[in-house]
């Protein structure tokens, strides 16, 4: 009874740790694999945004990519000791660019939602944003809201593959939809009375109401959707999203993001140096 009573403790210590020595193996193997492995050696951070969504990443008259997105990732990369290299890309194929390791991170406004989050992982939320609706003059105090909108005889328009599209196909299913490339295009459209209201996020929306739409369309600010907008990374790599929350945690607390916050959604002294 006695050498039974010994050697079965024992033998379960032995395969305990030989469990635990493969687990620890396994997750040392995770941590090399992993991108900010690969950053650190190559001496760059790639990031991977489409210049054209204001005030988030955009190009000024001197051809630079600039914006909140833009200032976030040069704080990125300098906590990480590594170069800024920006990847401008099309919106519609920059996540099977990222898949494609084009470039290691989506640093673009992308929103948060349960379809993109089947293909990448998503750091957590660094802004809320919601879709808002910039109104054709003509229908000032006849429509109030995205409900008003909800009616075959408008049309609306949003860009082409965002969630300001979805928004006008979940919430105003009746309305005439179009889509277009630019934002600035769907606005236009909607400035030059081809059209009823155009819906996007609301920073876009401030910028183009200060920009060309005050007084001539309405702005109803009140945004009418939940939009977490969040970092995009390749799955399976645990070490870089506890890297991306950390940071996002430290910078949030440290005066740098309220300083890029303030600059971008807050003021406007921005807007005289971006390219038309």
């Amino acid at each position: 009874m006695k050498r039974c009573l010994w050697k079965g403790p024992a033998l379960l210590t032995v395969v305990l740790f030989a469990l635990t020595g493969a687990a620890w193996g396994a997750d040392i193997e995770l941590a090399r694999k992993s991108t900010v492995e690969d950053i650190l050696k190559r001496g760059e951070l790639r990031v991977g945004f489409e210049a054209g969504y204001v005030p988030f990443e955009m190009t000024d008259k001197n051809g630079r990519f600039v914006g909140f997105d833009i200032d976030m990732a040069k704080e990125m990369a300098k906590a990480m000791g590594v170069k800024f290299v920006p990847v401008n890309t099309a919106w519609d194929g920059i996540i099977p660019a990222l898949l494609s390791n084009k470039f290691d991170i989506i640093m673009s406004g992308m929103t948060v939602t349960q379809e993109r989050n089947l293909k990448v992982n998503f750091a957590d939320p660094y802004i809320i944003v919601g879709q808002t609706i910039l109104l054709n003059k003509k229908h000032e105090g006849d429509v109030k809201s995205y409900q008003d909108l909800n009616d075959a005889k408008y049309t609306v328009t949003s860009k082409l593959g965002t969630t300001g599209e979805q928004a006008v196909k979940r919430y105003i299913p009746k309305a005439n939809y179009k889509s277009f490339e630019t934002e600035t295009e769907a606005f236009l459209e909607v400035l030059n009375g081809r059209a009823d209201a155009y819906v996007y996020d609301l920073p876009n929306c401030v910028y183009l109401y200060a920009q060309q739409g005050e007084g001539k369309v309405v702005f109803l600010d009140e945004p009418f959707t939940y939009e977490p907008l969040a970092w995009a990374v390749n799955k399976g790599d645990p070490d870089f999203l506890n890297w991306l929350d950390n940071f996002l945690r430290q910078v949030k607390n440290d005066g740098r993001y309220d300083r890029i916050y303030n600059k971008w959604i807050k003021g406007t002294d921005w807007m005289k140096d971006i390219q038309e």
